[in-house]
């Protein structure tokens, strides 16, 4: 197996167990673009290598096995090392540094990997609030809760954008929404989920509609 494939399947595994405590088959293929027979057939050739990388039940989903996690956990320090670079360093905007260190992440030497990290004074998240893990392993998350399980009407520190659809991005940033900036929940509709949310700061009033999946993927936490 490719090395580059393998450490793909794992990033994508550890990022949904991390949100769900397991990656389902379907949600791999819809992360990775790979059909759900293809998904499967790696799963269990995963499960099957020695020493093991995943742990994996059929109808059941996928987890990591702690090898898988330190694998995973090193191409995530890597991609979201570039990320921070190509934002801080050479001006990306938040929403294109992804598609850049999906590319870059594979071809990173530890010694170039940690050059950067020192380049950046070892960073704790990513333009995006994702944790960036250390050079051995360790999370360090901040606190925070999606917005669909916060309460109206309190001050909120945005944290962590888990979204990586570049139009989506595009849209929070157009709208003030980045890791930092202030807002507060003015109404979130029983029916569908639909959250209504005011940014505070700057002289002009500006409220923003985010449906329910948007508003679960945005993080932060009561100031």
């Amino acid at each position: 197996m490719r090395s580059d494939t393998v450490e793909d399947y794992l990033k994508a595994i550890y990022e949904l167990q991390e949100k769900f405590g397991r990656a389902k088959t379907s949600a791999l293929s819809a992360r990775l673009g790979i059909t759900p027979g293809s998904v499967t057939d790696m799963l269990k050739r995963l499960a099957g290598q020695s020493p093991r990388l995943v742990y994996y039940q059929s109808h059941q989903g996928v987890t990591l096995t702690a090898l898988g996690s330190r694998r995973a956990l090193a191409v995530i320090r890597r991609h979201r090392l570039l990320e921070t670079f190509l934002h801080d360093v050479l001006g990306f905007a938040w929403d294109e540094v992804h598609a850049e260190a999906e590319q870059l992440e594979h071809c990173l030497s530890e010694r170039l990997t940690e050059a950067i990290a020192n380049h950046l004074n070892h960073p704790a998240c990513d333009p995006h609030g994702d944790p960036i893990p250390s050079r051995e392993g360790e999370v360090r998350i901040k606190a925070g809760r999606p917005l669909s399980e916060l309460p109206n009407g309190q001050p909120l520190c945005v944290t962590r954008v888990r979204l990586q659809d570049e139009e989506a991005l595009q849209y929070l940033a157009r709208n003030g929404i980045q890791i930092g900036v202030t807002v507060k929940i003015l109404e979130t509709s029983p029916l569908d989920g639909q959250t209504s949310l005011q940014i505070l700061g700057g002289r002009k009033r500006r409220v923003l509609s985010l449906g329910a999946a948007v508003a679960a993927d945005i993080e932060a936490r009561i100031i």
